[in-house]
Parts: C-alpha cells; structure tokens; sequence
C-alpha cells in the first residue's frame, strides 16, 4: 500500500468519525416527541402531537386556555351521521384521559386507547356547539381516577360536512 493510499483511507476514517459525531450531536438535542392523538371519521383521519404538554407536568389554567384557543390545529370534516372515533397513544390511556368540546368535559375519564361519539353531538346546541365548526381536544389527566388536573392536550377542529 502507498503512502497516498493510507493517507485517503486515513481522511476518509476520520471525515465518517465526524459525520457520526456530528449527527449524534444533532440527535443528541432533538426533545422527545409527545405522544399522538388521532381522530377518524369515515376513512379519513388526523393524527397530532399534543398541542400543550404531554410530557407528565400539571398543565395550568392559563396554559390551558391558551392551548384551547391555539388556531394552528388539524381539522376534519364531520358528517352529522358518522361516527367519530379517537385514539390515543397506550401511554395516554393509562394515565386516563377526556374529551373536552369547547373546553369542556363531555365524556367521563377513560383509560382505553379507543372512544367513539356520534358525530352529531360536536354540531347540537345542547352540547355548546355553536356554527358549523368545533374545537374538541383530548385531555390526558395524571394517572389518578376522578383527578381533574390536566398534562396534556391535543385540540383539533372539527367541521360540518352538511
């Protein structure tokens, strides 16, 4: 083997040494991604990141109006006739969780990773539905049955199909 040969192979080690390294580094400072919330209706379905928290803390009343009132959200449109189906990730599920329509509470606290709801319920006045357009959020709570303390919330709009 040449000298020039060596060399080359030499570079070459250490530029996919600094390659690794670097991407590591990169890796390194990325946050971990909050759990996914997921609504279907019909085949059609939106998947997010939570909204506000989903990393364990006790959300506050602020942060939580604030989040409830964030616009940069998923929608999907909604036929009053179908039904509407969410999903949460195992981790969320076992630390109990809602749904929240206008900002407040329509279903009591489960611990399953699945509920279905008409569709027609996020359009009746008698729920607070107002227009052809509503917010719904998934609200994970702390693990404790009946707690009302909310650490996370994944919001979406859902519109009138009709």
């Amino acid at each position: 083997m040449t000298t020039l040969q060596s060399s080359v192979r030499r570079r070459r080690a250490v530029a996919v040494a600094g390659a690794v390294s670097a991407g590591l580094l990169v890796l390194s400072a990325c946050d971990k991604p909050t759990p996914m919330a997921t609504i279907t209706v019909g085949s059609s379905s939106v998947s997010s990141e939570a909204t506000c928290g989903g990393e364990g803390k006790a959300l506050t009343d602020a942060e939580i109006d604030k989040c409830l009132q964030d616009e940069d959200i998923e929608s999907i449109s909604v036929d009053q006739d179908e039904t509407v189906r969410f999903g949460v990730d195992p981790g969320v599920a076992d630390d109990r969780w809602t749904i929240l329509m206008n900002g407040q509470q329509l279903v009591e606290d489960s611990d399953k990773t699945y509920r279905t709801i008409p569709g027609s319920v996020f359009f009746n006045v008698q729920y607070g539905a107002q227009g052809d357009s509503t917010n719904v959020a998934i609200a994970e709570r702390d693990g404790k049955e009946d707690s009302q303390v909310i650490t996370g919330l994944w919001v979406f709009e859902l519109k009138d199909a009709s």
